[in-house]
Formats: structure tokens, C-alpha cells, sequence
């Protein structure tokens, strides 16, 4: 192996590989002339897989009926699913081990093991229209009443809110005792009284998990739905962008993987004034380029996934996982780019994989973060701790 790969990785490799190939790979075209959606049953088919399979429970604790599988092994999962378009891989939920330290035993029970268990969707309520990155601008509030909380805001982006039954609102808390203007996460049921969709607009992939536009009005939350103590928000929501952030890399790594594939044998196949354009140097630099760069980016997120593992420092951790969404999804973006070209026409074409990669995988240099922001976390990391106290000697 190239990089060291324990037998249980491995196993977890091939299954997720197999999964994404043969059952998710023979759906992409259908999913990407029909707005995203596939036959009912397909999709049935595809969450029951999953369930079987275990994917939905990979991180979270034995205790609770999950895998807790080492971050290295679920980086590998993550890869495989990068492999395929239309977000087909998002046919199930996946829990993570923050929410069970986060998360008290009633919300756990009602919440998150239903997630586990493919009885519950969930979707993040974060962005807003002002406050994307820089949350110390968000305007949502959390006003404690008689017996519950009243959130009021708008928010944005709500990724795969149209699959799901409860959101995860990050609000700023009104306690009315001195405390007030801390973050905090709640449970919210999405057909709570005052919640209403104002938008849900077209992107530039095709998903059948949508982004919409939520206002929230006087919403009620009961109070046990609060997750944690207020000023928690912040740092429940660091650990679930730390993950994420990992996982984007993850998967740009699978999709320039099998970019580079479908760019490598059309070359040699595809013949102009009577060689194989795989013969032109200029094709082999691309190649040549795009190789090196995955290369580059699987390392660095199969060694920060390590560094988890091994129970590093979590800030240290954080700044690496700022720093391998950076590089994977910048690198991606650009074997897309090369690999189109490599096609030609036949690369702007909907029907072809690298068109879609093109569009979809534009989308992980903003989420989560952009990549601008990744800058940010990692030039103050290393001004805090120099070179060596970030990557060593």
C-alpha cells in the first residue's frame, strides 16, 4: 500500500468502493435528467443499504450501537462516496460523536438514535444572509418564555431541509439573565407552528437534497430542546465544521480519483491525426498534474484523519482540517477542469461524469467555510505556533 492501511480499513474501503460502483454509479444519469430524483424504490434500496452496511453509524459510540470506527477509516468511506455525482451517496443520515457528548439521554433517544436508525432526517439551520462564516453577526434569537424558547430569524442554505423532519438552529440566547447574547444549538421539529419556507432556489448541481430559505416566527422550542448550555453553540458547531471539513476533502479526493481515471482511458482511446492524444505531452502534463496533486491531498487527509486518532491537540487538529479542505477541494476543482478539457466537447456534455464534477465539486471552495477563511484559520495558526508547531520538523 501506499500509504499504510490497517485490514480494517481496507474492508471498509472495498465495501464503500463496491456500494458507490455498483449500486450508486448506475444512477447517475437517471438522477441528473430527472431534477436529482431517482425511481422511489432505487432510493429505498439505496438508504436500506446503507443502513445495512452501517454507514449511517460509523462514528458514532459503541455504547450506543455504533461503529466508532477510527477517523482514518471513515475518511476512507467518505473517499469511495466522492466517487459518484448528484450527492447519491446522501440517501442516508450520519450521526457523530459529538452529538452524544453534546446531547442529553432524552435528546439522544428522540433525536439522534431515530437518525441512526433511518426513522429521522436532520438538516442544519446556520447561515444567514449576513452571517455565513462570521457568525458574530447572526441575527436569530432565542427568547427563553414561560416553559420554552422563542426563535425568530431566517435562515439560509439549509441543505437537504426538504428530506428532512428537524433542523439543528443555531440561535444567539436571550435568558434575561445576564448571559444573554451566547450561542446555542436546538432541536427544532420542522412542522413547528411559524416556520415558513420563503424560498428554495435552483443551484448549480442537481440534487435532489434542496438548500432552502427558512424564516422562523415566535417559533416555540421547548426548553429540554436546547442542546447543552448557552455559549456551547459555538463550539458544537466547530466540532460538526472540523468533521465536514475533513469529509469534503475526503470526498474531493475520491472525485479527482475517478476523474483522473475517465480522463486517463478516454485519452487513449480517443485518436487525432493518427495517435492517441495520451501520446500528446500536453495531455500528459495535465494527467501528469492532476495525479501529483491527488496524490498530495489524499496524504495530508489521511494524516490529519491520523492525528485525530492518535488524540492530538484538538486545535491543531483544527487548523489541518482547515488545511486539507483547502488544498482537496481547490485540487479538485482543477482536475475537473483539466479532465473536461481532456474530453472536449464531449466534457460540456450533461451526460458525461467530469461535466457534472465540474459543477458540483465548485461548491466545497465555499461551504463550510471558503477558502478564504481556511486561509485565515491556517496564517493565524502559524503565527501562533510557527512552522514547526503546526506540521513539525
Amino acid at each position: 500500500m501506499a500509504y499504510p492501511l490497517s485490514a480494517s480499513a481496507q474492508a471498509w474501503q472495498a465495501k464503500a468502493r463496491a456500494f458507490v460502483d455498483e449500486e450508486l454509479i448506475p444512477f447517475e444519469e437517471t438522477a441528473e435528467f430527472n431534477e436529482g430524483e431517482l425511481p422511489p424504490e432505487v432510493y429505498a434500496r439505496h438508504q436500506q443499504m446503507a443502513l445495512e452496511l452501517g454507514l449511517p453509524r460509523i462514528d458514532a459510540p459503541l455504547a450506543y450501537g455504533g461503529l466508532a470506527l477510527p477517523m482514518l477509516e471513515q475518511v476512507l468511506i467518505w473517499e469511495q462516496l466522492g466517487r459518484v455525482t448528484n450527492a447519491l451517496s446522501w440517501c442516508m443520515s450520519e450521526v457523530h460523536a459529538w452529538m452524544f457528548e453534546a446531547c442529553s439521554p432524552a435528546q439522544i433517544a428522540a433525536y439522534i438514535l431515530p437518525m441512526m436508525q433511518g426513522q429521522r432526517r436532520e438538516c442544519y439551520a446556520i447561515t444567514e444572509a449576513e452571517a455565513g462564516s462570521d457568525n458574530s453577526t447572526m441575527q436569530t434569537r432565542a427568547v427563553r418564555a414561560e416553559g420554552c424558547y422563542r426563535i425568530s430569524g431566517e435562515k439560509w442554505f439549509v441543505t437537504s431541509a426538504n428530506k428532512a423532519d428537524f433542523a439543528f438552529v443555531q440561535a444567539v440566547v436571550d435568558e434575561g439573565d445576564g448571559i444573554d447574547g451566547q450561542h446555542a444549538l436546538f432541536f427544532v421539529d420542522l412542522n413547528s407552528a411559524g416556520i415558513t419556507m420563503v424560498d428554495n432556489p435552483l443551484f448549480g448541481h442537481t440534487y435532489s437534497s434542496h438548500h432552502p430559505t427558512y424564516r422562523f416566527e415566535a417559533v416555540q422550542v421547548p426548553l429540554e430542546n436546547r442542546i447543552g448550555a448557552p455559549g456551547q453553540g459555538m463550539e458544537f458547531t466547530r466540532s460538526w465544521f472540523r468533521r465536514e471539513r475533513l469529509m469534503i476533502a475526503a470526498r474531493c479526493c475520491g472525485a479527482a480519483a475517478r476523474l483522473i481515471d475517465m480522463g486517463s482511458d478516454f485519452a487513449k482511446q480517443r485518436v487525432v491525426s493518427g495517435q492517441p492524444i495520451a501520446q500528446y505531452q500536453l495531455i500528459q502534463a495535465m494527467l501528469a498534474d492532476s495525479l501529483t496533486e491527488l496524490w498530495a491531498a489524499r496524504l495530508m487527509t489521511y494524516e490529519a484523519a491520523a492525528m485525530q486518532d492518535r488524540g492530538e491537540d484538538v486545535a491543531l487538529v483544527h487548523t489541518h482540517c482547515s488545511m486539507v479542505k483547502l488544498y482537496a477541494s481547490e485540487m479538485a476543482n482543477r482536475v475537473a477542469d483539466r479532465v473536461v478539457q481532456i474530453f472536449g466537447g464531449r466534457g460540456y456534455m450533461r451526460s458525461n461524469a467530469a461535466q457534472r464534477f465540474f459543477r458540483e465539486l465548485r461548491v466545497d471552495r465555499i461551504w463550510e467555510g471558503t477558502s478564504e477563511i481556511q486561509r485565515l484559520i491556517i496564517a493565524r495558526s502559524v503565527l501562533k505556533r510557527g512552522v514547526e508547531g503546526v506540521i513539525g520538523r
